[in-house]
């Protein structure tokens, strides 16, 4: 198949470009390279199958297409609210634009939407029927609420144009490829380990996260996508469910060295758990999560421990 991944140069789109390569697709790789890097997908540009084009999904595109990927969004806090209103632009005119060009080529389209949605949760754990508890003029709205706005946009587009989509609810991912100052929690911690910081500690460390290794989550996107009716929203995520201080013990266990904690004021409307229920993944797609946390960081720290030396 030809396929079109908006936000292919980022973490999870270079990631998800390099398997759709492997299946021997066609891939199209959009991006405007506002935190995806070249460097992600340097080592695609020989593939003859593997285009890049630059580009911003805020602005129109066209191309003759059977699958898309919408992945485009900074995904990270610090990322996503450095501006705010593009933020929400890219989640809903990139949506509006994937889902034109959908219904123009008949094209099966996917959206990689967020457990964002869900807010500071009421529910735990979160299973696809919770409506969420979102503040919609906070600090994370314009992330929170522009993934909300875009799945409303696929699900109007596929009742009114009977658009073929399909929507995944992605929690907490990590991995190789991410950027050094991603500003998640895997990253932070990991980095200021290997530079003998002490790992920051937002609130008192016991809200929660799971965590899920990329190349699971990516199973998840192309299994959803090749789905032949379930349009989502399918929640793709670990249901391990660690604490912050659970998490900054195991990595200072494997780094070592003499960094320790600094505890800092918990950022507004952080939620305080997170947790997916993946019960329609699992009976669905026949899909969960294969690597343990244990062994996804010790990928991760010896890819960061590689980023460092380079």
């Amino acid at each position: 198949m030809r396929i079109l991944i908006t936000g292919g140069a980022g973490f999870l789109g270079s990631h998800l470009c390099e398997r759709l390569l492997n299946e021997g697709n066609e891939v199209i790789c959009l991006d405007n390279f506002y935190t995806g890097r070249k460097k992600n997908i340097a080592g695609l540009l020989g593939n003859p199958y593997f285009e890049l084009v630059r580009h911003d999904v805020i602005d129109p595109f066209k191309f003759e297409v059977d699958q898309i990927y919408n992945l485009a969004c900074p995904a990270s806090p610090p990322h996503y609210q450095h501006n705010p209103i593009k933020t929400t632009k890219t989640s809903v005119m990139g949506a509006i634009h994937c889902l034109g060009l959908a219904k123009r080529v008949g094209a099966r389209v996917f959206q990689a939407s967020t457990s964002e949605v869900y807010g500071d949760p009421e529910i735990h754990p979160q299973p696809e029927s919770y409506k969420g508890s979102v503040n919609p003029i906070g600090i994370r709205a314009c992330y929170d609420e522009g993934k909300r706005c875009a799945e409303t946009l696929f699900f109007d587009y596929h009742r009114q144009n009977h658009v073929d989509i399909r929507i995944a609810r992605i929690f907490n991912t990590y991995g190789p490829r991410m950027l050094p100052d991603d500003g998640r929690v895997v990253s932070n911690f990991i980095m200021q380990a290997l530079r003998g910081e002490d790992l920051t500690i937002y609130g008192d460390g016991t809200q929660t996260r799971s965590f899920c290794y990329v190349d699971d989550l990516i199973e998840g996107f192309i299994r959803l996508m090749n789905s032949p009716e379930l349009t989502g929203p399918v929640n793709l995520g670990n249901p391990g469910e660690f604490t912050m201080l659970e998490l900054a013990e195991k990595i200072l266990a494997k780094i070592g060295g003499t960094s320790g904690l600094t505890f800092r004021p918990l950022p507004g409307d952080d939620p305080l758990q997170r947790r997916p229920d993946i019960t329609l993944a699992r009976t669905a797609l026949g899909w969960e999560p294969k690597i343990e946390l244990e062994e996804g960081l010790d990928r991760a720290i010896d890819y960061f421990t590689r980023l460092i030396a380079a």
